[in-house]
């Protein structure tokens, strides 16, 4: 992003600033969706890296679903204009009621953690699904795709998420029972995964295992895909991955529907933070920089890593000094950057964070009460306000007080 750009949002919008390049955003999206030859493939954005619906709808304009880890997730996409039969919901330890809603929305396509939350979903859907107000699939067991989420140790790895192979003929037993089948296998590698060969080297033993499952007809092969935050670093190699995913798919006996479901991987390059500078002071040769934002407006580091990369816009002086970019809090370990290589620095300039499109609105907070910035979307030359700044009335939602007192 150029100075004068990001002055004049600044201006406009004030300091500090989500900003997201919604043509980029699309680039990316559409190389992705073009990596994978596969014809049964449907890609479905796991929106828990980014909940905001202006963004939601980029991604069903280019003909991606939604992947779902809560049903908050499942209430953004609605809105945002998915179709029940276009979201994926993967997730654990829902309770009743909450089960209850997820089926009365009507979500078709559902990757269960447990057999417990399979007894569960069999229990709702034959007391009360069949009565529901709004019973799309209830009543349509075939219309009804249920999976698991893949607890497989050598795969991966020490995970609480997940049904065991072995626990695989109990959970068809308990589906048959309610009048359904498990048709699907969720496979996730992990968080934030770069190496591709951590995910080609496993395709034909979580294909081995899926075929276990006698109805089996579709595999979500992950989540976890990688974002290079260390620009110039290693990243997720989509064409390769691609090409091996399709060469196993198309040696199958049967037709079987793939879903992948990228989240940080599509979105994290399309954002910036753009903040200015409050205070400089110096600690021997380190340049101690303060600004305007805090480290609660992005992920949290012990979660998605701490490191991002951070440019000055207001000066081109080629010399740099070891920096600390410290947040407005006085939280220890509110850091946006340590030991960066950064010109020195005035009050009043501006600094932008990069790649904070995936954690990093999804995952802010209120912690040492500031509140959150706004969100701006950049598209064909333009920009528009997707999300209000927040004022300090906001600190105060909920709350039950006696103001007399």
């Amino acid at each position: 992003m150029n100075v004068d750009l990001a002055t004049a949002l600044l201006e406009k919008y004030g300091s500090p600033l989500y900003v997201y390049d919604g043509d980029r955003l699309r680039d990316t999206i559409r190389h992705i969706t073009q990596s994978v030859p596969y014809p049964h493939t449907q890609f479905r954005f796991a929106s828990v890296t980014n909940g905001n619906v202006a963004l939601l709808q980029i991604f069903r304009s280019i003909g991606w679903g939604l992947h779902a880890n809560t049903p908050g997730d499942i209430y953004l996409g609605l809105q945002a204009g998915f179709s029940p039969d276009q979201i994926v919901y993967s997730g654990s330890n829902l309770d009743r009621s909450e089960m209850e809603q997820v089926l009365n929305w009507g979500i078709t396509t559902l990757n269960l953690d447990s057999l417990a939350q399979l007894e569960l979903l069999c229990d709702v859907y034959q007391t009360v699904g069949r009565t529901a107000p709004q019973p799309p699939i209830l009543g349509e067991p075939d219309n009804l795709h249920l999976g698991f989420r893949l607890n497989l140790p050598e795969l991966t790895g020490d995970s609480r998420i997940g049904v065991r192979p072995e626990e695989f003929p109990a959970a068809v037993t308990i589906a048959a029972a309610a009048g359904l089948k498990i048709t699907g296998l969720h496979f996730y590698r992990g968080t934030g995964t770069n190496a591709t060969q951590a995910f080609t080297q496993v395709i034909d033993k979580v294909l081995e295992t899926a075929s276990l499952l006698p109805d089996w007809q579709y595999l979500d092969f992950g989540g976890g895909f990688g974002y290079p935050y260390k620009h110039g670093g290693v990243a997720f190699d989509w064409e390769w991955f691609g090409r091996e995913l399709t060469d196993r798919f198309e040696k199958q006996t049967k037709k079987i529907n793939l879903v992948i479901e990228p989240g940080r991987a599509a979105i994290a390059g399309c954002a910036t933070l753009l903040a200015k500078v409050i205070s400089v002071k110096w600690q021997d040769e380190i340049q101690v920089v303060g600004v305007d934002t805090t480290v609660a407006n992005l992920s949290v580091p012990s979660v998605h890593g701490g490191y991002r990369e951070i440019e000055v816009l207001t000066t081109q002086d080629s010399i740099t000094h070891p920096t600390n970019v410290c947040g407005n809090t006085t939280y220890s370990r509110d850091y946006l950057g340590k030991n960066c290589q950064l010109p020195a620095l005035k009050i009043g300039d501006i600094i932008a964070i990069l790649d904070v499109g995936a954690y990093g609105y999804a995952m802010s907070s209120h912690f040492l009460h500031r509140p959150r910035p706004p969100e701006v979307l950049l598209e064909n030359g333009t920009d528009r306000l997707i999300r209000h700044r927040e004022d300090y009335s906001v600190l105060l939602n909920h709350q039950i007080f006696a103001p007399s007192i």
